[in-house]
C-alpha cells in the first residue's frame, strides 16, 4: 500500500533591492535635485533634518507598496514580512528627521510640506493601486518633491519670496521633463508622439522663469539653462536625434537635471 508523496509549496524568492528601492529611476532625480541645491543655498542646522525626513518618506514608498498590496490580496510571503520591516526601517529615518527639524527649523518653514500632504496621499493611492507610473502620479510627485527645496530655503533663513521661486523652477524643470521622457520613450519605440506638448511644457517653464529672474527671485544664470533644455526636447523629439535606448535617455536626464541645479546653486553664488 502507498502512500501520495506530501507536495511542498514552491518558495518564492525577492531581490532585497527590488523591494527596499523604488523601480522608477527618474524618482531619484526627483529627490536629490532640490535637496541638493536647496542645502547648497541656504544651509543651515535644520537643513540635514530636513533632507534626512524628506529621503525616509521617500525610501518608504516601495516596500509600503508592496505590503499593503499584499495585505490587501491576502497574501503572505516572505516577501511581504521583509517589506514591513525595511517599511518600518525608513520610518524610522524620516521620525528621526522630523524630529531633528522640529527642533532646529522654525515651524513656518515646513509649511510647503503642508501644502503637498493631499499630493503625498494621492501617492500614496498610486502606489497601493499600481498607478504609480500614470502621467498625473508623475507630476503630482514632482510637486511634492520638490517643496523639499523651499523648506530647506525657509529653514535657512530666505525669504518666502525666494523659496517659493526655488519651489517653482523644479516644477518647471521636472514636470516638462516628464512628458519629455515619456514622448521620447514612445519615440524611440516607433508609437504615436508628441512634440508640441513638451514644448509647450519647456516654454511655459521657461516664461515662468525669466519671469521670476526679471523680478529678482531667481538667479539670471538659470535662464541659459532653461533654454537649453528647451533645445534638448526640441531635438531630441525630432528626425536629427540620435536614436537612444530607456537608460540611456534617463542618464541625459540626469546630466541635464545637474545643469539646471548648478546654474541655480552657482547664480545665487555669484551673484549672476
Amino acid at each position: 500500500m502507498s502512500s501520495a508523496a506530501p507536495t511542498i509549496a514552491p518558495v518564492r524568492t525577492f531581490r532585497v533591492r527590488q523591494l527596499a528601492l523604488p523601480t522608477e529611476h527618474g524618482s531619484w532625480g526627483f529627490l536629490l535635485e532640490p535637496l541638493v541645491a536647496g542645502m547648497a543655498i541656504a544651509f543651515s542646522p535644520a537643513a540635514p533634518w530636513i533632507a534626512l525626513m524628506v529621503i525616509g518618506a521617500f525610501l518608504m514608498r516601495r516596500p509600503l507598496q508592496i505590503f499593503v498590496a499584499d495585505r490587501l490580496a491576502r497574501r503572505l510571503l516572505p516577501q511581504t514580512e521583509a517589506a514591513l520591516k525595511f517599511a518600518l526601517g525608513f520610518l524610522v529615518i524620516f521620525l528621526a528627521g522630523l524630529a531633528g527639524s522640529l527642533v532646529f527649523a522654525e515651524r513656518s518653514s515646513l509649511i510647503p510640506f503642508v501644502l503637498v500632504l493631499p499630493l503625498a496621499a494621492y501617492q500614496i493611492y498610486c502606489d497601493v493601486s499600481r498607478q504609480s507610473r500614470e502621467l498625473l502620479a508623475e507630476m503630482t510627485g514632482a510637486v511634492a518633491m520638490s517643496s523639499s527645496a523651499a523648506a530647506i530655503a525657509l529653514a535657512g533663513g530666505l525669504p518666502w519670496q525666494n523659496a517659493a521661486a526655488i519651489w517653482f523652477l523644479f516644477i518647471a524643470r521636472l514636470i516638462p521633463s516628464i512628458f519629455y521622457v515619456r514622448n521620447r520613450l514612445r519615440l524611440e519605440k516607433g508609437k504615436d508622439f508628441s512634440i508640441l506638448i513638451p514644448a509647450a511644457a519647456h516654454l511655459a517653464g521657461f516664461a515662468g522663469v525669466a519671469g521670476l529672474v526679471s523680478a529678482g527671485f531667481l538667479p539670471f544664470l538659470t535662464v541659459p539653462a532653461f533654454m537649453i533644455l528647451f533645445a534638448r526636447s526640441t531635438v531630441g523629439l525630432s528626425r536629427f536625434r540620435t536614436k537612444m535606448k530607456a537608460m540611456k535617455i534617463g542618464v541625459w536626464e540626469v546630466i541635464y537635471g545637474t545643469l539646471a541645479v548648478f546654474s541655480l546653486i552657482i547664480g545665487y553664488h555669484a551673484g549672476i
